[in-house]
Parts: structure tokens; sequence; C-alpha cells
């Protein structure tokens, strides 16, 4: 009988295999993205301490204002993507770590990605 493997353990996978080279510091933390069926949410991550430094989503307060009347999943990626660069750009961090956590770079991943590289943080 042919054994296969769910999605969900390929993904992990993968990111287990990404998460082996990626690490965030003080200078230079992890910006974790994390996707579901309806959002899209994104940590910034300071591995040597274990802190949160900042995060964002489809559910915060700005980014739902911001997407009012639209349904489109790439525009709410980049509004997330907007969203963190400017978080961060307050608390003068400029260079992050991109973590993709095993999703493909592509999609809604990309468009949070390129976003944030618009509004000014270095990957």
């Amino acid at each position: 009988m042919i054994k296969r493997t769910s999605r969900k353990s390929k993904k992990d996978l993968r990111h287990k295999r990404v998460r082996k080279k990626i690490k965030g510091s003080e200078q230079r933390p992890r910006l974790s993205v994390f996707k579901s069926a309806r959002h899209i949410y994104a940590q910034i991550i300071d591995d040597s301490n274990g802190i949160t430094l900042a995060s964002a989503s489809t559910l915060t307060p700005k980014v739902k204002e911001q997407l009012k009347g639209e349904s489109q999943k790439l525009d709410a990626a980049k509004a997330v993507g907007q969203h963190v660069a400017e978080l961060l750009l307050a608390k003068k961090i400029k260079e992050v770590s991109f973590d993709r956590g095993g999703y493909p770079y592509h999609g809604r991943v990309k468009a949070l990605a390129d976003a944030a590289r618009e509004a000014g943080l270095k990957f």
C-alpha cells in the first residue's frame, strides 16, 4: 500500500528546513508569516530574546479599517505588509529576515513581502 503524506506535513517539513537557516536577532528580527483561509498574519520576532516585537493581521483594527468593502485577499496581504513595515520603522528597525513559514513564495506571501519592501524594509 502506498503511504501518502498530507499537505500539512509537507508544509511543516518545509518550514523546519527554512527555520534551520533563518534566525532573528535584535538587529535583524525575523518576519514570520502565517496564512489561513480567510486571514493573513505577520509577526516580527527576536529569537535571541524570545520576544515578539510587533504583529499585524487582517484582524488588526487599522488594517481592517483600510479594507472595508474589499474582499480581495491580495489587497489584504499588501495592507498587512505595509502596516508591519510602519510598525518596524517606528521602532527604528530597517532590516529583517523573511520567514515564509513553509509556504511557497507566491500569491499572498509574495504580496505581503513586496508591500513591506515598498514601505521601506530590507530583507
